[in-house]
């Protein structure tokens, strides 16, 4: 091949190690360019969380449509999520800089168990792979690194549930985060199915 091409057919390469998919699943060209973008921070000599990027790969990524924006829901696998809430609040600065004029959602896979657990060998299902337990886990990924301090259920006339979620008020000069609260909830909607309302408690 020519010289030219040689260097970017390796950073290419390189950046394929980003992505952890199942045998045979070849990664979508958002996801390719997500794994870019880890391993340019990972290569960036003055960036002062490449050590902590380098322990990190992503299992997926997707775009949601929100109120004129794209929210770019990017999915870790559950072993390296210890490493993403590290250095979270720094690493989503650095891809909203890279995706500009995207909001951009870290979430962990996990995975749910449900009721036929004991087929997979299992005595007892851990609590944490219960759907509740999920869908609470991916709350707290949606807002991350923002805090949330409280949760209302709210009954509609028609018996629709709507949750209300209250953020940490420490956390709403952050990173504009007021702007993220519609791409918060189209993002659980659509990892959930569920409705939920993110405010920050009035005083």
């Amino acid at each position: 091949p020519p010289r030219s091409l040689a260097p970017a057919r390796s950073a290419m390469i390189n950046a394929r190690k980003k992505i952890l998919k199942e045998k045979g699943v070849a990664p979508t060209d958002l996801e390719e360019e997500v794994a870019k973008a880890l391993f340019d921070i990972e290569v960036t000599p003055s960036s002062d969380i490449k050590a902590d990027v380098r322990d990190i790969c992503i299992s997926g990524a997707q775009e949601l449509e929100v109120k004129n924006r794209i929210a770019l829901i990017i999915h870790f696998p559950y072993r390296v999520w210890k490493h993403v809430r590290k250095i979270h609040g720094r690493l989503l600065r650095e891809l909203e800089k890279k995706f500009s004029k995207k909001h951009v959602v870290f979430i962990a896979q996990r995975t749910m168990l449900d009721k036929n657990f004991k087929r997979k060998g299992l005595q007892v299902r851990p609590r944490s792979r219960t759907l509740t337990a999920v869908h609470e886990a991916i709350l707290e990924d949606v807002v991350a690194p923002s805090e949330i301090a409280g949760k209302r259920t709210r009954i509609g006339v028609d018996g629709s549930k709507v949750m209300k979620i209250m953020l940490d008020p420490k956390d709403k000069d952050k990173e504009n985060v007021e702007a993220k609260m519609s791409t918060f909830s189209a993002v659980y909607k659509k990892l959930t199915n569920k409705e939920a309302q993110f405010v920050f408690p009035t005083a």
